[in-house]
């Protein structure tokens, strides 16, 4: 190592930058949220819940934390720049990007309605462009960037099930989407990145598990699901975060247009 690196302590510390996480009130967004406040951030938790998201916040903020609370609906233009507006107007800045919020109901194509289509598309992949493109405008008139980073999942790169033909187009659509984007961006210092998670503990999953009807059996599904992941156990929130906070840092600072995949090993079996 160079005399003149800096340390590992500096690369992780995100003090003085502002972050949005979207979707960031619980699962996958509350890990995120919390690491990247713990490395200093001031994080904007951006929920369409937004009772869940004050409440995070607030935790946050009693454990010494930078946070504030905000409603998103990210398929509305006209609420992702309210959204972005807004955190300027708390912190003066937005750094970090976190593009999480996302919906998977399961319906099979044949019987899906373009209105279950549409809804799908509306949060996952216009979401992302409208958010991305309301922090871009910001970012790029800043001296040090930005980051962007979007939430996937492995489904950008394989199906995992039936049912979720629309979520998976979607999912495709935020991959291809976040290539580009980092071609676009680089010229003004702004990286791009994702990371595809595999199956993650959240309460998003529970519900859709609890859901699944007469006669499914939850453990068995679980059981058959990690005999495919080499790792042996499902992912939780913090698995995902950590890929997040290394791509929000220092540590990052030579990635841009990739895709981390965090899945224990699934898209291996």
């Amino acid at each position: 190592m160079s005399i003149s690196s800096p340390s590992i302590t500096d690369l992780i510390n995100l003090t003085g930058r502002t972050a949005i996480v979207t979707g960031g009130a619980m699962g996958i967004g509350r890990g995120i949220v919390e690491r990247l406040a713990e490395a200093g951030a001031s994080v904007v938790v951006a929920d369409a819940d937004l009772e869940a998201a004050e409440t995070t916040a607030k935790e946050l903020v009693e454990h010494g934390r930078s946070a504030m609370a905000m409603y998103a609906d990210v398929g509305d233009a006209d609420d992702v720049h309210r959204l972005v507006a807004d955190t300027i107007g708390w912190r003066g800045r937005v750094d970090i990007l976190v593009n999480d919020a996302g919906i998977f109901p399961s319906v099979p194509v044949l019987d899906m309605t373009p209105d279950d289509f549409d809804r799908v598309i509306r949060t996952n992949l216009r979401g992302v462009y409208l958010c991305s493109r309301e922090a871009a405008l910001r970012m790029r008139h800043q001296e040090t960037g930005g980051r962007i980073i979007n939430v996937t999942s492995i489904d950008a790169l394989h199906p995992s099930s039936v049912g979720l033909a629309h979520y998976d187009a979607s999912k495709h659509g935020v991959w291809g989407f976040t290539k580009n984007l980092a071609l676009e961006l680089a010229p003004h210092g702004i990286w791009v990145n994702a990371i595809a998670p595999g199956a993650i503990a959240t309460p998003g999953v529970a519900s859709m598990q609890a859901a699944g009807g007469a006669g499914v059996d939850p453990k068995a599904v679980l059981d058959a699901f990690l005999a495919q992941v080499p790792m042996r156990r499902i992912g939780v929130p913090d698995d995902i975060a950590r890929a997040a906070l290394f791509l929000a840092s220092d540590l990052s600072s030579y990635v841009t247009g990739a895709q981390i995949v965090v899945d224990g090993g699934r898209l291996l079996a």
